[in-house]
């Protein structure tokens, strides 16, 4: 028997499938931006600044350059892609239905937001309090509450073994934790130049009614509900002076989606079955259904994963002269606060009657926590929302959520002191993320 050869289109499509699972479009976005800040600082300011379309051309208000067609545009697919996820996770068999077996999870969500903020909150007051730069450095208060779902699983897989009970605690804690943190950047972060203008706001209303319309009318092209309703929420958002890369986040919801609960059944059925990267490649595609919510994700899961080097690209190009306190704060309070909060928090829910997941116990919260400390992505793009850019505070603030990619290596080591990976451990609590 001949071995198989791969052909050029199978090794095309296995390196594709490689950098989407292992995120390295992201990285090498943040790689090369951080090389070209440093090397020609002024080079990669022109690049990101640059007006495709003139220098003449707004869009309410906003400058179409490179910078805003990323972050204000394209990013509203990330965003909308988490927000999938968000509302599979509440339909029948999703890891948040029923709510009871969430409890531990969420509370660890909870002490992941309140631990960073809190040391967040003491090292301003420690480092900054009564000086004229207090309320600036404070409203940075949001980046260490971020949580990058996809290296997150990444690493927690490495950390933990793929079939850890962890793996999936972590999944439902990053994926609850991106709910909250899409509410802290529209509620807490409006653009400063424009003031909040709410009436804008009923476009957004008007857009999640189309979309509901053409879910009673049985439109299945998922197309449509982007277009339609997320356009008019884009709009909206963007005239109101809120952020507009969460211009799908309400228009999603109202996709067509299928029916979990036999699936739930059928993953519960299969003890050494672990819950997936939160987006599945696209080849798994053919595996599942064929609703509009899917197809969504699945059709432009390969448009965003390598989109995401350009945002990495213009958001992570920071000079190395710029790493000041508040560099050390954010990394800190993302590793150390979630590290704390999220211990804390579920170990005192599992005190109270919500048990944590068999298979984990105090130390395995802790590595948790520090894993969970990966924020690059949202923290990258909160930063940038605290602190306007004229802000002596934002570059350090990206370094800061740059450098929280440490938090991989400090769980890989504290993982092995703690002796928290078990071979072969199958979980007995399956959440089903994926029905890959």
């Amino acid at each position: 028997m001949h071995a198989q050869v791969a052909t050029p289109a199978r090794q095309i499509v296995r390196a594709k499938n490689f950098a989407q699972e292992f995120s390295l479009p992201l990285i090498l976005g943040v790689v090369l931006g951080l090389v070209a800040a440093n090397v020609n600082h002024h080079w990669y300011e022109v690049v990101v600044d640059f007006h495709p379309f003139g220098h003449g051309v707004y869009l309410f208000d906003h400058a179409l350059t490179i910078h805003f067609i990323i972050n204000g545009m394209f990013m509203c697919l990330f965003f909308g892609i988490a927000a999938k996820e968000i509302a599979e996770s509440t339909l029948p068999g999703g890891v948040l239905n029923p709510l009871r077996r969430a409890i531990n999870p969420l509370a660890g969500t909870l002490g992941g937001i309140f631990g960073p903020v809190g040391l967040y909150f003491l090292l301003t007051w420690f480092l900054y309090g009564g000086t004229d730069d207090f309320a600036a450095v404070a409203n940075g208060w949001a980046i260490p509450t971020a949580t990058d779902i996809a290296l997150a699983w990444l690493v927690a897989r490495v950390v933990f073994g793929p079939m850890h009970a962890a793996v999936n605690f972590l999944l439902l804690l990053a994926v609850a934790d991106d709910a909250i943190g899409l509410v802290i950047i529209a509620v807490f972060y409006p653009d400063p130049r424009h003031p909040v203008e709410p009436i804008w706001l009923l476009m957004v209303v008007g857009g999640m009614a189309l979309a509901y319309i053409l879910r009673r009318f049985g439109v299945r092209w998922w197309p449509v509900y982007i277009l339609g309703g997320g356009a008019l929420s884009w709009v909206g958002l963007a005239a109101a002076g809120v952020e507009p890369a969460l211009a799908l986040v309400p228009i999603v919801p109202f996709l067509p989606h299928a029916n979990h609960h036999a699936e739930d059944e059928e993953s519960h059925s299969h003890q050494g079955r672990t819950a997936g990267p939160p987006h599945p490649g696209p080849e798994a595609t053919a595996h599942h259904g064929g609703s509009a919510m899917e197809k969504f994700e699945h059709q432009l899961k390969v448009f965003v994963d390598f989109g995401l080097f350009f945002f990495a690209f213009a958001n992570a190009g920071v000079p190395f002269t710029s790493i000041g306190w508040v560099t050390m704060m954010v990394l800190a309070s993302l590793i150390v606060g979630k590290a704390i909060g999220v211990t804390l928090f579920s170990w005192v829910a599992s005190l109270v009657g919500f048990p944590l997941p068999p298979g984990m116990g105090v130390r395995h919260l802790v590595v948790t926590g520090v894993v969970a400390g990966l924020g690059l992505t949202v923290a990258l793009f909160v930063a940038g929302k605290a602190f306007p850019g004229d802000s002596p505070f934002q570059e350090p603030g990206k370094m800061g959520a740059v450098f929280s990619i440490g938090a991989a290596l400090v769980a890989y080591v504290l993982g092995k002191l703690l002796n928290v990976r078990q071979e072969g451990l199958r979980s007995r609590v399956i959440f089903p993320w994926s029905r890959g």
